[in-house]
């Protein structure tokens, strides 16, 4: 009778009574949302910081442009690394200067007229689409025909510009941007060594080390996405830029250079441009040139999600398109165009980094000898004052070890002294 009573009476846990299936995925669940939380947190402060964040990105991808160019200057001509610095970001932007420059007024005038004409265009494929045989309803195309107007004015003048340059919506912005990013990329370039070293020693110790060798592989990976897509652009551009000039339509060289400032959206970039490229054709040329057209966008988008993309850009960030593809989407979702450009060398180098913490290295060739100086030599100036400090604690600690080794005699000197003399 008594252990029953006993077996009655004892507490019930309902921890024991939830399956270990269902205790797993409450532990999972919480970490995700914690994970979640901490990743908006992160992209809300990203977002209220984007004037600064935005040509600190910058900065880096140009930085990584023009190391090698830093390092020419100094092997082969003996330069100093502040006067190699110094030089190769001026003769960027003289050169980029140069080019607008030469290009400028073509470049102003034809954005101008390339929403006109897109416009036009929409307008004939619209009414071919009502009146031809697909019978289409008019509330139908008349939706579609102001999204793709939205699209062409946004694209054809200088809306893609703006929407890069998303971060700075004034003009004060994009100069305070512009002068970070330059700012930024001298001393990236000057002592870039020094400051990674800095935010290292900012980590606990032990995870310093592997900190570095991921990061080394992440900067590998995001040179080689810099460098593929500016390839991969000037392929796009050329492509399509050739075609229509042989085609005769007008606004080929601003219509070349919108492509290239597009195809820095990997896989869609170039397709919503050239569709622009159509439009001009069909309005200047009639629809059987704007059907070639159509023809050599097709064939360049082919060449590049066929050949580029999976030889190049696949290799280069080991990305598969399908990836690529949700990156843009979502990075356009969050961030609209600043997101689309950098939501593919993000999650890249994401990637590289995740893969080498957990054991599997993309660049074994790299090594593991590369070590960072976490604490490097102090300021001459502090290194002396500190020093000086030092030696005066020192000096004082002595005489007080003097002045003590004696018995205290005179007025001062205590009753216990007196009589121990």
């Amino acid at each position: 009778m008594t252990e029953p009573t006993q077996a009655s009476q004892a507490p019930f846990d309902a921890a024991q009574s939830v399956p270990p299936s269902v205790q797993r995925a409450a532990a999972w669940s919480w970490r995700l949302l914690l994970i979640v939380a901490a990743a908006a947190v992160g992209v809300y402060a990203i977002g209220a910081l984007k004037v600064v964040i935005v040509p600190i990105a910058v900065a880096v991808l140009v930085t990584i442009l023009l190391t090698p160019v830093v390092a020419f200057f100094q092997r082969r001509l003996r330069m100093s690394r502040a006067l190699a610095s110094g030089i190769a970001l001026a003769g960027l932007i003289v050169l980029v200067a140069a080019l607008l420059t030469v290009a400028g007024a073509s470049i102003v005038r034809g954005f101008g007229d390339l929403g006109d004409q897109a416009r036009e265009g929409v307008d004939k494929v619209t009414a071919w689409l009502a009146d031809g045989p697909l019978g289409l309803t008019t509330d139908d195309l008349t939706q579609w025909a102001d999204k793709l107007q939205d699209l062409a004015s946004s694209s054809g003048g200088s809306g893609l510009v703006s929407g890069a340059l998303h971060g700075a919506v004034t003009v004060g912005h994009v100069a305070a941007g512009a002068l970070i990013a330059v700012f930024c990329t001298f001393f990236f370039l000057l002592d870039g060594r020094t400051i990674w070293s800095w935010v290292v020693g900012l980590l606990p110790r032990g995870t310093r080390e592997h900190v570095h060798q991921a990061a080394r592989r992440g900067l590998v990976t995001l040179g080689a996405y810099t460098r593929t897509q500016i390839l991969v652009a000037a392929v796009d551009a050329l492509g399509i830029g050739i075609g229509a000039a042989i085609l005769h339509v007008p606004l080929a060289l601003p219509l070349a250079i919108l492509v290239f400032l597009g195809s820095f959206i990997p896989i869609v970039g170039a397709l919503l441009t050239g569709t622009i490229a159509v439009l001009v054709a069909l309005v200047a040329q009639g629809p059987v040139v704007a059907l070639i057209m159509l023809g050599v966008v097709l064939l360049v988008q082919q060449l590049e999600g066929h050949v580029l993309q999976p030889f190049l850009m696949g290799h280069a960030v080991s990305l598969h398109p399908v990836a690529v593809l949700l990156a843009v989407a979502a990075g356009s979702f969050v961030a609209g165009i600043l997101g689309a450009l950098f939501a593919v060398p993000i999650v890249a180098v994401i990637n590289t980094v995740v893969l080498y913490l957990h054991g599997h290295d993309k660049f074994p060739q790299l090594g593991t000898e590369d070590h960072v100086a976490v604490r490097g030599r102090g300021h001459p100036a502090l290194d002396l004052s500190i020093a000086q400090v030092a030696e005066n604690s020192a000096a004082d600690a002595a005489s007080d070890e003097e002045l003590g080794a004696d018995a205290a005699v005179g007025k001062d000197a205590s009753p216990v002294a007196e009589d121990g003399k």
